[in-house]
């Protein structure tokens, strides 16, 4: 079973604005209120690509049961840790000539909820796959996905990590199976530029001299690379299409590089997957579907 964990979801409340003026009343065109959250997304891409797969996290008040509906009727199982108090955020997306994002800082995690989260986790087993994604909630350390990969490296539980800065660095050493930063977190990390397929190429060695197994680093409008544990080094550039939504389209490339990899064990395959994947959601208004996905898979 694939398991995603967002330690900080949302509900996403997005506005189309045709022409947005600072300091003035503006409306909208256009409003959707979506579940949100790095690894949510994940979810609804491997839903939408026929895999199974289990939403955790931690959610609270009214705005958590409304995630938790919203997933529920996508046809996705949730198991989130319910807060004792605080609400779940709402993240304000502006979609006019420039995206703009608000995003909350959103409820804390107590100790007791992050022990009973703990202790779903302890329940993962050798053939299940986790998929840690985004910032640790309110309340926790940078540490908190070392922790996470620490506890379940007993079961071999293979681990996707999807985070940025320090929360990256630290988990490294806890070799996860598979982590994924664009080329301009890897710049950050390395303190160099990254600006072509060899450059990614060489950093992802790097990141993998830190422990990480494998390697994906998406480059935009370059496309993407990946550096497996064998010593495989793919490159592709990205499909053609207009970018219309850059949120969730790395996500996407996860949640298509797992659909395919659960499936297969194919690291080619799989890349190629995400790569569709993580295109047709920047080539599309939400998180791509199925069709376009493999629309898209049929031209390369």
């Amino acid at each position: 079973m694939i398991y995603t964990l967002t330690l900080n979801p949302a509900l996403d409340y997005i506005l189309s604005v045709p022409s947005f003026t600072q300091g003035q009343v503006n409306r909208s065109s256009r409003e959707e209120i979506q579940a949100g959250g790095k690894g949510i997304n994940v979810s609804v891409i491997l839903n939408r690509l026929g895999v199974d797969n289990v939403a955790l996290g931690c959610v609270a008040g009214f705005t958590g049961t409304e995630i938790c509906r919203i997933l529920e009727n996508y046809g996705i199982k949730t198991d989130f840790i319910h807060l004792p108090s605080g609400n779940s955020r709402i993240n304000v997306k502006l979609k006019t000539d420039k995206e703009t994002e608000v995003n909350a800082k959103g409820p804390i995690i107590d100790n007791e909820s992050l022990s009973n989260l703990f202790d779903k986790l302890k329940n993962l087993t050798t053939s299940d796959y986790l998929v840690l994604s985004g910032s640790p909630g309110n309340g926790l350390t940078t540490d908190i996905y070392k922790d996470i990969i620490e506890l379940v490296k007993a079961k071999s539980v293979k681990v996707i990590l999807d985070a940025e800065g320090d929360a990256l660095l630290s988990a490294l050493r806890g070799k996860p199976f598979l982590i994924k930063p664009n080329h301009h977190e890897l710049g950050q990390i390395l303190n160099k530029k990254i600006e072509t397929h060899n450059h990614a190429i060489e950093g992802a060695k790097e990141l993998q001299a830190m422990g990480a197994q494998n390697v994906i680093i998406s480059m935009a409008e370059m496309g993407a690379v990946m550096v497996t544990q064998e010593g495989q080094a793919f490159t592709m550039s990205a499909p053609k299409g207009c970018v219309i939504n850059s949120t969730g389209a790395g996500d996407s490339l996860v949640g298509g590089f797992l659909a395919e990899f659960s499936r297969s064990n194919d690291y080619y395959k799989a890349f190629k997957m995400g790569i569709c994947s993580g295109s047709a959601t920047a080539f599309s208004m939400g998180l791509a579907e199925k069709e376009y996905i493999y629309e898209i898979l049929k031209t390369l």
